[in-house]
């Protein structure tokens, strides 16, 4: 059984996100969304919300699972047994930064083979750090972030709790 971790913070989830998802499914058996904890990053959005919006995106695709883990990425590897990450990439300098990562998680595990896939050209510029710019600058962000990510973050405007 082929199975791949999507390891990232998405925060917002976004469609860049989704595009790399969605061209990975076929490639794997069960695919793991890594909803990734860092001690030096304050999320604006909660792991359970992130969750939530994972399972609402992809309720009904039996092969997508969304965890949350914290640490290394190929110990969460090791616990839903998947033997690929899969890491998307949007610029050259993306690779580097990937490849650097890449090479640093096969000395960890030998058996962890990273797999690049490279986003759609309308989504290059579709980050989570800059979609959450735009939301904390109180600006439109529907045309980066899917339905469910952004009635929440609608929400989250109309009761002040954001911006």
């Amino acid at each position: 059984m082929q199975i791949c971790l999507f390891p990232g913070t998405f925060d917002p989830v976004t469609f860049g996100h989704i595009d790399i998802i969605e061209r990975a499914l076929p490639l794997f058996d069960k695919l793991y969304i890594g909803i990734g904890i860092n001690a030096n990053k304050a999320p604006m959005f909660s792991a359970d919300q992130r969750v939530q919006w994972l399972h609402e995106i992809f309720k009904y695709q039996p092969k997508v699972e969304a965890v949350v883990y914290e640490g290394l990425t190929v110990s969460c590897c090791k616990e839903v047994h998947a033997n690929y990450i899969l890491r998307g990439i949007r610029y050259v300098n993306d690779f580097e930064y990937e490849k650097a990562i890449a090479d640093m998680n096969r000395s960890l595990d030998i058996r962890i083979e990273t797999v690049f896939l490279t986003c759609l050209p309308k989504y290059t510029s579709v980050a989570s750090t800059l979609v959450r710019d735009v939301i904390r600058n109180g600006g439109d962000v529907s045309q980066f972030v899917p339905d469910p990510v952004l009635k929440t973050i609608n929400k989250l405007k109309n009761t002040s709790l954001i911006i």
